[in-house]
């Protein structure tokens, strides 16, 4: 699906991940973890750029319409799929059968307001399940979600996750939450600084590299993660790792 060598990722003149090494197949479940200020949402927006054909894209700015509905909000992740005609007119009549899809695609996403609520007015567990349901409406092979689960508490969190597995081949995703990550992903990818520290299966994560990435943050959680292996006794082969 992807495959970066030696890439210098960042924005304008500035190099966040200098000569980053990545390869990415299609099928994978990626969790991307790191302290704030690492890099994570600088790759991911590369990934998507790169990658933005083929996949959908949901921001943790949110980027929704604040005067258009719940609705509207979700049906632009539909907006490529049509023509311009199409999209003028289901804007001002929305069609029965988007109605149809869009009221379901809510019921999944266990968003409980009507479709022709305004988003400015939800709370902000509401606004993301909205930005969730628009990436989600683009029926794209590859989600890239950047902390799209931080509003919500972490039950609903997994709930929602186990959604987009279910409608996608592959997942990318920043998370703030490591307990998260080692649960329902396959791989992960640990940043700090601008340098991936750590790549490989998350059965393979020990706690040592996380206390190392995140410090006394995540210290105080520690006992809460699944299964780490505290000495990280594996194949070496199994998994890259920048020392």
């Amino acid at each position: 699906m992807l495959d970066l060598v030696k890439c210098d990722i960042g924005y304008g003149p500035r190099i966040v991940l200098p000569k980053l090494n990545l390869t990415l197949a299609a099928g994978e479940r990626v969790a991307i973890l790191g302290p704030s200020g690492s890099g994570k949402s600088t790759l991911l927006k590369h990934l998507h750029q790169i990658l933005k054909s083929k996949a959908s894209f949901c921001a943790q700015s949110q980027t929704l319409v604040d005067n258009l509905s719940v609705y509207h909000n979700i049906f632009m992740g539909a907006l490529g799929r049509h023509n311009v005609l199409y999209n003028i007119v289901n804007l001002l009549y929305p069609f029965k059968q988007n109605r149809q899809e869009i009221t379901q695609l809510c019921l999944t996403l266990e968003l409980d307001c009507e479709l022709q609520q305004q988003v400015e007015y939800l709370s902000g567990g509401q606004r993301q399940r909205v930005a969730l349901g628009r990436a989600i409406y683009q029926q794209q092979a590859l989600f890239l979600g950047d902390e799209p689960f931080s509003a919500l508490d972490p039950a609903m969190g997994e709930r929602l996750l186990q959604q987009v597995f279910d409608a996608h081949q592959s997942v990318i995703c920043v998370l703030h939450d490591p307990i998260m990550a080692m649960k329902h992903f396959d791989r992960i990818i640990l940043l700090q600084e601008g340098t991936k520290t750590f790549d490989g299966p998350a059965t393979t994560l020990s706690q040592a590299h996380l206390q190392a990435c995140y410090d006394h943050d995540l210290s105080k959680k520690a006992s809460d993660l699944p299964e780490l292996n505290p000495l990280n006794q594996h194949d070496p082969d199994e998994y890259h790792c920048v020392r």
